[in-house]
C-alpha cells in the first residue's frame, strides 16, 4: 500500500475562497472536508489577506497530514486589478506551501474541466454534475468556488507532477 496523499485544493478569491481536502490511498479518493471562506469585501485588502492566511494556517493545523496544495491558475479577465489581487492570495499559498514543505499543483481552468468532465469548455454545472458522480455523498454546493476547489483537488489527486 502506498502512502496516502492528502490534497488541499483552493479556488482563491478576494471575496469568496473555496477549499476542499481530498485523501488518496492507492486509487481510492475520498473527501475529508470542503467549504468556503467568505472575505469581507468592504475591508481593506491587507485585512482580507490576513484572514485568508490565518484561515489556511488553522485548516492545515486541523489537517496536519496534508501533503499538497492544488490551485487553479487565474486567467486575465477584463479586470487587471482582480487578477493582481488574486496574485497576492496565490503568493500567500506559495508561502504556506514552502513553510509547511508541501507539494504544489497548479492547473488552468481548462485543464481542470478537461480532467474532470473530459471537455475543456465544460460549464460549472457540468463540472458539478460530474463531481456528484465521483462523490455521491457530496451535497449540492451553493458556491461555485467550492465545486471548483473540489475539482482542483481531484486534479491534484490524479496528477504526478507536484512542484516542490
Amino acid at each position: 500500500m502506498t502512502e496516502p496523499q492528502i490534497i488541499l485544493g483552493i479556488d482563491p478569491g478576494c471575496t469568496v475562497t473555496g477549499y476542499s481536502i481530498l485523501k488518496k490511498i492507492n486509487q481510492k479518493i475520498s473527501i475529508l472536508d470542503y467549504g468556503y471562506l467568505p472575505l469581507p469585501a468592504k475591508k481593506h485588502l491587507s485585512i482580507r489577506i490576513g484572514i485568508f492566511y490565518e484561515f489556511f494556517i488553522k485548516k492545515l493545523d486541523s489537517f496536519p497530514e496534508v501533503t499538497h496544495i492544488a490551485l487553479e491558475t487565474p486567467f486575465l479577465h477584463k479586470n487587471a486589478q482582480s487578477f493582481l489581487k488574486l496574485g497576492y492570495l496565490r503568493g500567500v499559498l506559495y508561502l504556506i506551501a514552502n513553510q509547511r514543505e508541501l507539494g504544489l499543483f497548479e492547473f488552468s481552468p481548462r485543464e481542470v474541466k478537461l480532467a474532470v468532465t473530459g471537455y475543456g469548455n465544460a460549464s460549472k454545472e457540468q463540472v458539478a454534475k460530474t463531481l456528484q458522480l465521483y462523490f455521491p455523498n457530496l451535497t449540492e454546493q451553493k458556491k461555485d468556488d467550492v465545486t471548483d476547489a473540489i475539482a482542483v483537488s481531484l486534479c491534484g489527486a490524479w496528477s504526478e507532477n507536484a512542484q516542490g
